[in-house]
């Protein structure tokens, strides 16, 4: 069975963001194809979608190769961010629906008590949770798609470190969701914004990260699970 292009996307563009692939190397379709499980066509396919996003590039007698962002690019990702998710909020703001809101309540919530408590790890992942959901909220495909990769690149190019009052990062949360839920796009904006601008300070640039030497790749399997991909 054809395994779907879309699932070894997700699964390549995972393994660039964790550093498996240190950017520069090559990415020969044979080695991934042994790797994911799959034959070279889904491979190809995901190639070309993680070069259109910026992940890949091909170059002269080397053929695919992570690519490799200047400090210019990185900075401009976080410019972005600032821009992007802003607009999310006020969309989120004219366009959720109550299932949103419901998951996006809970999630304030589960923040908030893991906040007092100091349970740093499962608020970097509620973290991403919620603006993930916030997104989504925003009704708009193009959007969410933009937000969703810049999320992926960030992570890619910074380290993230956790809030120094994690209790007053999730009461903007809360403050965010109410704008939210009241349909007051132009707070909701606002909110975002100042949240947005307050978490710059807590990114740092990444060292790459060496990558699995080839040798070992080629002899692993990595099958793809195409029931819960995401991309």
């Amino acid at each position: 069975m054809r395994i779907p292009a879309h699932s070894v996307c997700t699964a390549i563009r995972e393994d660039i963001v964790s550093g498996v692939y240190e950017r520069g190397s090559r990415l020969t379709e044979e080695l991934l194809a042994r790797r994911y499980g799959v034959s070279r066509v889904p491979v190809r396919e995901a190639l070309r979608t993680l070069e259109s996003e910026g992940f890949v590039v091909t170059r002269r007698h080397a053929g695919a190769c992570v690519a490799e962002p200047t400090e210019q690019e990185a900075a401009d990702l976080l410019e972005v961010k600032l821009l992007l998710e802003p607009l999310g909020a006020a969309r989120a703001a004219q366009r959720r629906t109550e299932a949103h809101l419901k998951v996006l309540r809970g999630l304030v919530k589960l923040g908030q008590e893991r906040a007092r408590r100091g349970e740093g790890e499962d608020l970097r992942s509620l973290g991403g949770w919620f603006h993930e959901t916030l997104a989504q909220a925003s009704g708009s495909p193009g959007l969410i798609a933009l937000l969703t990769q810049l999320r992926h690149k960030i992570t890619w190019m910074y380290a993230v470190e956790q809030p120094v009052r994690p209790v007053e990062s999730w009461a903007e949360h809360g403050a965010l969701v109410d704008a939210v839920a009241r349909g007051d796009a132009e707070r909701a904006r606002g909110l975002a914004t100042q949240h947005a601008e307050r978490s710059l300070a807590a990114h740092r640039p990444r060292r790459p990260v060496r990558a699995v030497k080839q040798s070992r790749v080629s002899t692993s399997q990595h099958p793809v699970n195409t029931s819960g991909a995401r991309h």
